[in-house]
């Protein structure tokens, strides 16, 4: 929806809006806009804004309604109408969503996928903000984003999936080889001319995002979201506390500042920003960045609790509040409509409202030697985000079989040692040739820390590399662009013993890890 002049026929708000209530005179406290409904809670201003009050039995009545209709009614009416303006009149755009490397993706028609990122950047912030929210040194921001989410949306409103992804987890990133996901907006941002705009090397960055998350999830994305540091602090004031609940003591007061005690209790403000940052001091089962996006998942669903409460529904003053907050701190892309979007959710529930984290096998080492998250192989992480925006009103998919592979002998490989000992890239050249397979060289990887063994691989060499991995199980697949197209390279990990002989530190099936799926009405304590 477009911030015109004319209002959508057949709303209530066909006739002008009063002036004070015009989201098209101001943002939030710039003083143009007349706070009428402050404070009110429930039985205040009239929607319309004409400074009349209901009588008691109106108040009953609508308390009744909204407490057993919930937030349709608001999304429907004319001041669900008019929050939608508020919104798309104040909210930051970027052009996040790129015209390639996304459109040949799937794409769910009517269901949406929105992209909700957590951006870390600092410079704008002063140094007493800094001190505030303990965003200081200790803990490096800069251009990368390390808070990922895919917010699926069916078509029917029925519920909503919030996918989160690991910022270590080790990917493709188009035109850039293998790194971190986290880097990805960098990436996009750096590579605009010096001379370009902030807004446009932003936009850069955002999507080299996307393309990143689509090739990586077989995803259509849709839409973007982005909130920084100083956004996310200024939404959680106006939220007014999110109840979470810890398992045991926690006190990071090195890194993020977090400093609570075990317990439900309530958190807002720079408290629940030290909240959702923590990864250190997380005792001796404390999982880092996995135990953060729980963090994040909890604090998420708290706020969406809190949102579909009675104490925001029955209060104009506290809609207006929130939804002026949130268009605030948010930039998102050019074509997201913000109404359309809160309607799509009109019949999402707390307990279909869920929150889990992608698959992945657990951690590694990249060729420099830095800690990343190794996720599954793109098949399997293609098969679980196809099941997620399956129509519910059709059978599911039949998983795909394994995949296609050719003759060894039609398969060039290289191999590289990363195992760190001495020989076994010679072993396995003379395994794989008694195997059928040709080996062009063997060498060193550049690091020596490769826990697992892996099979990389062009674009288009798919069977060559499965003919490989075939000979190697437990062995992972990846995609890297920097190869050229007709030869497979293996890299030796710590893991490996032999061709076609299963590796010593093999992965159970129930060492794939991912976050338990909770929905928005979980309370059970966190580490």
């Amino acid at each position: 929806m477009s911030s015109e002049n004319s209002d959508p026929p057949g709303r209530p708000g066909d006739r002008p809006l009063p002036a004070h209530l015009d989201p098209r005179l101001g943002r939030l406290g710039s003083g143009r806009a007349a706070r009428a409904d402050e404070g009110d809670d429930g039985g205040g201003a009239h929607p319309a804004g004409d400074g009349r009050r209901p009588t008691p039995r109106v108040a009953v009545v609508t308390r009744v309604l909204a407490g057993v209709v919930s937030a349709t009614l608001l999304i429907v009416s004319g001041w669900g109408w008019y929050l939608g303006q508020l919104a798309q009149a104040t909210v930051t755009r970027t052009d996040a969503i790129p015209t390639s490397g996304n459109e040949d993706a799937v794409d769910d028609g009517a269901a949406m996928n929105l992209l909700l990122v957590g951006q870390d950047g600092r410079e704008d912030l002063t140094k007493e903000q800094l001190a505030e929210l303990n965003a200081g040194a200790n803990d490096s921001g800069g251009l990368n984003t390390d808070t990922m989410i895919l917010v699926h949306l069916p078509a029917d409103g029925s519920s909503a999936s919030f996918v989160s992804f690991p910022r270590d987890s080790y990917v493709q990133i188009p035109g850039h080889g293998s790194d971190k996901l986290n880097a990805a907006y960098a990436y996009g941002y750096t590579a605009v001319d010096k001379g370009a705009s902030a807004g446009a090397k932003e936009a850069a960055g955002a999507q080299l995002l996307v393309q990143t998350i689509s090739r990586l999830t077989g995803l259509q994305i849709d839409h973007y979201a982005e909130v920084d540091l100083l956004g996310f602090f200024e939404l959680t004031q106006v939220v007014g506390g999110v109840q979470v609940n810890l398992c045991q003591a926690v006190d990071d007061r090195e890194f993020s500042g977090a400093y609570f005690p075990a317990g439900p209790q309530t958190i807002a403000g720079a408290d629940a920003l030290k909240f959702v940052r923590q990864r250190h001091h997380l005792g001796e089962n404390g999982r880092g960045d996995y135990d953060r996006i729980i963090r994040q998942q909890v604090f998420l669903a708290g706020v969406l609790r809190n949102m579909l409460s009675s104490n925001v529904l029955l209060s104009p003053g506290r809609q207006r509040e929130l939804v002026g907050a949130a268009a605030q701190s948010l930039t998102v892309d050019q074509d997201l409509d913000l109404f359309q979007l809160a309607t799509q959710m009109q019949s999402v529930t707390l307990d279909s409202i869920t929150f889990q984290t992608v698959p992945y096998i657990g951690n590694d080492r990249d060729d420099q030697n830095r800690d990343i998250i190794r996720l599954q192989d793109e098949d399997t992480l293609h098969r679980f985000f196809a099941q997620l925006s399956a129509d519910p009103g059709k059978p599911a998919e039949t998983p795909a079989g394994p995949p296609a592979t050719v003759a060894p002998s039609e398969v060039s490989v290289e191999v590289r040692n990363g195992s760190g000992k001495a020989g076994l890239a010679a072993r396995a050249k003379g395994e794989l040739e008694a195997a059928g397979f040709t080996v062009t060289g063997t060498g060193n990887a550049d690091t020596s820390d490769y826990a697992r063994t892996v099979v990389r691989h062009a674009a288009g060499d798919e069977a060559r590399a499965a003919a490989v991995a075939a000979q190697v199980p437990g062995s992972a697949v990846e995609l890297d662009d920097t190869l050229t197209a007709g030869t497979v390279r293996l890299v030796l990990g710590k893991d490996f013993t032999g061709i076609g002989v299963a590796p010593s530190t093999q992965p159970a099936p129930d060492e794939v890890q991912g976050a338990d799926l909770r929905n928005a009405q979980d309370t059970s304590c966190i580490n």
